[in-house]
């Protein structure tokens, strides 16, 4: 739904998946955008991250699945999601991830837009790779940066989602889907403002010791912590 989700799912699919090349797309690279398009659809395999820029009039031969991680805004863009696979009689997959207390977007789009859609059994024997994104955000003050502005993002994307009769912001599951982003703490945010999450535990390690992988980027914040103190 956001820049920054596809910014840090883009970059823990390159460290999680090997031998398959993944790239990453969003509104705010307006001058690679057309660059990485091209070399992906180039590409004989390969994963694409993206917001939906790319819900619609992209064309990209031979696309087998699209996986919508959260549903988008409105129901006109599921549809055209969908629509870049299955493309010219060929066969594909569209898959979104719902909770079960959004249940019910599943009879919205079937009234809205007509899109008859059936229920994919949970897979069983899943790797648990939370761990090893923990871990990397850990070692790794970008990758941790980047987790936290994508649970901010995702949030705030949440709370203004059209449909907000099904997507309730007061109903979210906060402490599990800070879990889900692999936090190693609670974001401070004014949607969690006076919230307790007993259900998280944060990491003892002070954050602010997460050193930066880039050495001329963690020279640059050093530098800036001197300045403040």
């Amino acid at each position: 739904s956001t820049c920054a989700c596809v910014e840090y799912y883009g970059k823990a699919l390159e460290s999680l998946i090997k031998q398959v090349k993944i790239m990453s797309i969003h509104g705010k690279m307006k001058h690679k955008r057309n660059k990485i398009f091209t070399e992906f659809r180039k590409l004989p395999g390969g994963i694409l991250v993206c917001t939906d820029v790319m819900a619609r009039g992209i064309d990209i031969p031979e696309v087998h699945w699209v996986l919508q991680y959260d549903p988008p805004s409105s129901a006109s863009a599921f549809v055209h999601r969908c629509g870049r696979t299955a493309r010219i009689g060929n066969v594909g997959s569209a898959l979104v991830f719902l909770l079960p207390m959004e249940e019910s977007y599943v009879n919205f789009l079937s009234i809205n837009q007509k899109c008859p859609m059936q229920e994919m059994k949970p897979q069983t024997n899943v790797l648990d790779l939370l761990p090893k994104l923990k871990s990397m955000a850990l070692t790794d003050r970008a990758v941790f940066e980047k987790g936290m502005k994508a649970f901010v993002s995702y949030v705030q994307a949440y709370a203004k989602h059209e449909c907000n009769l099904i997507f309730r912001i007061k109903d979210l599951d906060f402490a599990s889907l800070a879990k889900g982003f692999a936090l190693l703490k609670m974001p401070k945010m004014p949607e969690l403002r006076g919230k307790c999450f007993p259900d998280f535990t944060p990491v003892t390690v002070n954050t602010d010791s997460i050193s930066f992988k880039d050495k001329n980027r963690e020279k640059q914040r050093q530098k800036q912590l001197e300045q403040q103190r």
